[in-house]
């Protein structure tokens, strides 16, 4: 009969663990806020209500990508091939997008079917070879990459009908529609992040594999279901940038993993696995954005803007490495 995990506080490092992730969100949160202060006084643009709409709706497409990732390095894993996910989501999104030919459900299905396969492909390389995940999702990366300008012929693919368009361009109630896609994405992954019995073994996978296989569970599942969960938010990602910029672009996504990789760690999300919030990778979305939107406001060059983020991230690396050494 299989033991059934479930991660109580059966330590004392536990909850002094869980304080220091809350401890460590304020702490991002105030920093998030002191910096939009200085921003809202080095330009008066930035605290205007259509730059906001605009920072979130810039955001959403990085913020659904973070999430997949958030839900990949708890567990341990990484994923680089989301930005090709992107890729070939939005090219087959776009092949059957086109205006009298099939109703809005069928391209955004057809998108989802395609990153939800290669998610699932990631996953069954990784759980049946012993192949680490970051050779895996970097072939993934150079296959999906060619698959979307197989698909496209090497050139974008536009005419889309004004239904899919409306996915990344409408509005609701003067809302536009990848800030509400966000929000609603948002709550469905901390739920099941935070209050599932798969959540839960997500943790525990990604905390000690060997203490989670010994508790009955079943690792190779939670990891596929991971994988696939991820390529399932990278084709959204895809679908919504492939309505936003009304074209499906076989080089749409470069770069967008390290981005996504960015917002999970710059949240708290530790790249040892085990530890992670969407709060926290929501926040640290919103934190690369606002940064990035306040140095266009100010004319800094995108030169500079790399610096900057890549100081960031390594700051964030230290200093969850520092909490693991005091956790350790």
């Amino acid at each position: 009969m299989k033991t059934v995990f479930t991660p109580e506080p059966t330590t004392p490092a536990q909850p002094s663990r869980t304080r220091l992730r809350g401890l460590g969100q304020y702490g991002l949160l105030i920093a998030f806020f002191a910096i939009c202060v200085v921003l809202s006084l080095l330009t008066p643009r930035f605290l205007t209500v259509s730059n906001l709409m605009i920072i979130v709706t810039q955001v959403s497409i990085n913020a659904l990508l973070a999430f997949g990732v958030t839900f990949v390095i708890i567990t341990g894993g990484i994923d680089l091939s989301i930005g090709s996910t992107v890729a070939v989501t939005g090219v087959v999104a776009a092949m059957f997008a086109h205006p009298d030919t099939y109703p809005v459900i069928v391209p955004v299905l057809a998108g989802l079917a395609a990153g939800l396969l290669l998610g699932a492909f990631n996953g069954l390389v990784i759980t049946k070879s012993n192949v680490p995940p970051f050779i895996v999702t970097l072939g993934t990366m150079t296959i999906g990459r060619g698959l979307a300008l197989i698909l496209s012929k090497g050139r974008p693919i536009s005419n889309l009908s004004d239904s899919f368009n409306f996915i990344g361009g409408g509005q609701v109630l003067g809302i536009p529609t990848p800030i509400i896609i966000l929000l609603v994405f948002f709550v469905i992954c901390s739920v099941l992040l935070r209050k599932t019995v798969l959540g839960r073994y997500m943790y525990a996978v990604g905390g000690n594999e060997q203490a989670a296989k010994a508790s009955g569970i079943q690792l190779n599942k939670v990891k596929m279901v991971v994988y696939t969960l991820c390529g399932g938010l990278a084709a959204l990602a895809g679908i919504l940038l492939t309505s936003r910029i009304t074209t499906g672009q076989p080089n749409a996504g470069a770069g967008f993993e390290l981005d996504a990789i960015a917002a999970a760690i710059i949240g708290g999300t530790s790249t040892s696995g085990g530890t992670g919030t969407m709060t926290g990778t929501l926040i640290g979305a919103l934190l690369i954005g606002v940064i990035s939107n306040g140095l266009d406001l100010m004319n800094v060059t995108s030169y500079y803007q790399q610096v900057v983020m890549g100081i960031i991230i390594i700051g964030a690396v230290v200093l969850d490495s520092m909490n693991q050494q005091k956790n350790g």
